[in-house]
């Protein structure tokens, strides 16, 4: 950690390839005044430079509720949970509106995806929210991604769209998560009432002392506060991605974290994102089943860190879902690796033993080419 001199140079940010960004309620509505259109374009165009040099971007957005509120002259958020619900309804059609124009300027195409913590809690629809995310980036296209206001419950809700974002930056496997809001960044006191507050410029993700650095406070028109942020960039981390906390009021304040330039705080996470998941996959003590490898399959994995491709499966055992651990045997039935399985077991049993390029014919589509990717593979 440090005061106004950084402790090193945000170089790895410079090479970030696939970046969040989470915009906050106070900086889209002006602080409640009504939708900050100037301030979208400009975060927009920001955005639209660095897509053009071919960095993926997601952005998160608050201010449904905001801007439902400011579009039916409301000035006192809601209680009840209905009457939210429907503010959320009325400006999601605002900012949809607002985000779809501010990037056709650039040329650059959107796509709406609302989600609630039961689309990422059940394994199913975490994966198909995954694969739709990445689909998106790989068609060119920005994914415009806020909470699902109108049908979450309290059960289901993110709480704040700090973790909101965090748990994208881990379902895009994200190098960055930017997090502007209306703060410079992190202080070491509360900067309201302590003149001589120094802003912390570089720490680790997920160091307790931090936290306890933060007020737990939040603005009226938002849900998070500086603690929610950090929690949100020790999620974040989970993925091996880093997190910056800066000023969305900051001059081209995206540009220049980009660019390595020393605005507001740095969290680093401690483990790149392949070192992480597998740690991750190292420590899973159980496996739903097992894929049985030809020794040509064994051989590859082990020395050349391919991925596991279908043919070179001879046999299955288990019942596993897609995105199940499981291990890799050899033909004498040891077990040479583990990872996250891309199809079912009753999927794999059809495409077992035939090239990647036939996975389509068999199952009528394909998610996948491998089996199990370099990336969610983990040898033993």
């Amino acid at each position: 950690m440090s005061g106004n001199v950084s402790l090193s140079p945000r170089a790895s940010l410079k090479s970030a390839r696939r970046v969040v960004v989470k915009i906050g309620s106070a900086l889209l509505t002006r602080d409640g005044q009504g939708l900050n259109n100037d301030g979208i374009q400009n975060w927009v165009g920001q955005l639209a430079q660095f897509r053009a040099r071919g960095v993926e971007m997601v952005l998160v957005t608050s201010g449904a509720v905001a801007a439902g509120m400011q579009r039916l002259g409301r000035s006192q958020r809601p209680h009840a949970l209905h009457e939210l619900q429907a503010m959320a309804a009325v400006g999601q059609m605002n900012l949809v509106q607002v985000y779809e124009s501010a990037f056709q300027r650039h040329g650059l195409h959107t796509a709406q995806v609302l989600l609630t913590h039961d689309d990422l809690a059940n394994r199913k629809r975490y994966l198909n929210s995954r694969s739709t995310l990445r689909t998106l980036l790989s068609l060119g296209v920005i994914p415009v991604v806020n909470e699902n206001d109108t049908v979450a419950t309290e059960e289901i809700r993110f709480g704040d769209n700090d973790t909101l974002a965090a748990l994208v930056a881990n379902l895009v496997e994200a190098d960055l998560l930017l997090i502007l809001t209306d703060q410079r960044g992190l202080y070491d006191r509360d900067p309201r009432q302590h003149p001589d507050a120094k802003l912390v410029e570089e720490g680790i993700a997920g160091d307790k002392q931090l936290l306890s650095m933060a007020g737990g406070g939040s603005g009226a028109l938002g849900r998070g506060g500086m603690r929610t942020k950090l929690l949100a960039a020790e999620k974040a981390a989970h993925s091996g991605a880093s997190t910056v906390i800066a000023s969305g009021r900051e001059e081209s304040v995206i540009v220049r974290v980009l660019s390595g330039e020393v605005v507001g705080t740095h969290l680093k996470a401690e483990q790149g994102r392949v070192a992480a998941r597998k740690q991750w996959l190292a420590g899973h003590a159980h496996a739903a089943g097992s894929l049985t490898l030809d020794a040509g399959a064994v051989r590859v994995i082990r020395e050349s860190g391919k991925s596991l491709l279908p043919v070179g499966v001879k046999a299955i055992a288990g019942t596993f879902t897609r995105g199940e651990v499981v291990a890799c045997l050899d033909p004498e039935g040891h077990e040479v690796a583990r990872g996250l399985v891309n199809y079912s077991s009753e999927e794999a049993a059809r495409i077992i033993g035939h090239a990647s390029d036939k996975i389509e014919s068999i199952l009528g589509y394909v998610d996948e080419p491998e089996l199990i990717h370099r990336d969610n593979l983990i040898v033993l």
